[in-house]
């Protein structure tokens, strides 16, 4: 196999460590209903885990400071800071989000660009950009 390949299937798989923080953190605050099972690289901070605004800035400092991540050069201005949508909130509202066409509906509303890979790349490479 070729290293990109490689580097792909590693990507997709989850760190076990993270899928738990993250399930974690959204039953202690109360944040959304995360099934650890339907986590992946792909999964979005703002879209899919419904966690926006001052709320982000919280789980990246736990996130931080529960894997000891350095988030010093960590900046907004890449991934646009997290906002939410009202058309986002007002679809879920109406029909839930476990529908497929649901979520391909919000993602067209909003875009997200935080997502858990960024995450799974902090923890290999101990800093948060």
């Amino acid at each position: 196999m070729c290293p990109l390949t490689l580097r792909r299937q590693f990507m997709e798989q989850i760190n076990p460590r993270l899928k738990q923080f993250i399930t974690t953190y959204c039953k202690r605050y109360k944040v959304n209903a995360v099934d650890c099972e339907r986590i992946d690289t792909n999964t979005s901070i703002d879209l899919d885990l419904d966690i926006v605004d001052i709320e982000t800035e919280l789980f990246l400092a736990e996130f931080a400071e529960h894997f000891k991540i350095d988030k010093s050069k960590f900046s907004w201005y890449k991934y646009g800071y997290p906002k939410g949508s009202a058309r986002v909130r007002f679809i879920r509202y109406l029909f839930g989000y476990q529908r497929p066409w649901v979520k391909k509906l919000s993602a067209r509303c909003y875009k997200p660009k935080l997502k858990v890979a960024v995450l799974q790349e902090a923890l290999q490479t101990g800093k948060l950009l």
